[in-house]
């Protein structure tokens, strides 16, 4: 099988031999692995000055680039995520940056972007606007949340063919619980992400449904809007992947649990207890995906990843 068939595999539930999948959602530390700086941090202002040449070029690399990361640390999934500056038509060049990922990897990998239109956590100073509006025009609220919802289906129609599906990257989550409460969340998210994901499923696409922190108080929701997994499972919220894995019985994928804090300011052994704890509960019967509980960020020694995908190498294999 193929790193995106397993990745398929997972997704489904179904049961695997041989290595459970793995991926990160973004990995930062490209210029000390491959000596490049990563797509995100790019900033293309001059794009439209540039001859298609260059451009094509310049695709062409950040596809390597992409790849190569796949490549080196064995993901089975490329989560793209666009550079700035691609302003005048940034479809379009995420349409073409594609078409170069599959000319250079075929089928190999499970490829998506972002596409959540969801409410997520309002930055601090939007917060108490967020919350007025809710409490003084919450119709108001709502319209912008479907006309989010409809422009996010009218835009996935143009990836059809293209992509495997959609990583759905609004948090919700505080390590202390959700920003709304669940009956909030009920109101002014779910109906938008039910809608959301039943959308793409109408179209062909899976859906990983990606949010830090506790989402306990949410999790009955989140899993009745039908994700096909979830992303992070965040230890530093609370969450625990052996009651997840109970909780969820099989009715979605799980990703994640390894707790990114610790690959950074963790001992050796608390890197590796972490991972170790989320491959003996996550992967039994399937439906698992390892990964940290974010993603390799910018800063980390990259050396505390490799501690982490040599657990995996050695204990995360089905028989």
């Amino acid at each position: 099988m193929t790193p995106r068939e397993r990745f398929l595999s997972a997704l489904e539930c179904k049961p695997l031999k041989g290595r459970v999948p793995h991926f990160e959602l973004v990995f930062f530390l490209t210029m000390e692995a491959f000596g490049k700086v990563h797509p995100i941090h790019r900033n293309f202002m001059q794009w439209d000055q540039m001859s298609e040449k260059e451009r094509s070029l310049q695709r062409y690399d950040i596809a390597e680039l992409y790849i190569d990361i796949a490549r080196k640390f064995e993901h089975s999934a490329i989560f793209f995520q666009p550079p700035q500056g691609w302003t005048s038509n940034p479809d379009k060049e995420q349409l073409l940056t594609l078409e170069n990922i599959r000319e250079l990897s075929g089928m190999d990998y499970f490829l998506m972007i972002h596409g959540d239109a969801t409410y997520e956590i309002p930055c601090g100073d939007a917060m108490m606007n967020f919350i007025t509006s809710i409490a003084d025009h919450p119709q108001d609220v709502k319209d912008t949340a479907q006309k989010r919802v409809d422009e996010a289906l009218s835009r996935a129609l143009k990836f059809r063919g293209m992509l495997d599906g959609f990583a759905l990257c609004s948090d919700y989550c505080f390590n202390s619980g959700p920003f709304l409460s669940p009956t909030m969340f009920d109101e002014f998210i779910l109906p938008y992400l039910t809608q959301l994901i039943a959308g793409y499923r109408e179209m062909g696409f899976y859906t990983i449904k990606h949010t830090d922190g506790n989402i306990m108080p949410i999790l009955d929701s989140l899993i009745s809007a039908k994700p096909h997994a979830l992303h992070s499972l965040d230890p530093q919220g609370g969450v625990d992947i052996a009651q997840i894995k109970r909780l969820t019985a099989g009715r979605l994928c799980l990703i994640g649990n390894v707790n990114c804090g610790l690959l950074d300011t963790g001992s050796d052994r608390e890197i590796i207890d972490s991972a170790r704890y989320a491959l003996k509960y996550g992967m039994p019967g399937g439906g698992y995906i390892f990964s940290t509980s974010n993603c390799i960020y910018t800063g980390m020694n990259l050396k505390r990843y490799e501690i982490m995908l040599d657990v995996w190498r050695k204990e995360g294999n089905y028989q």
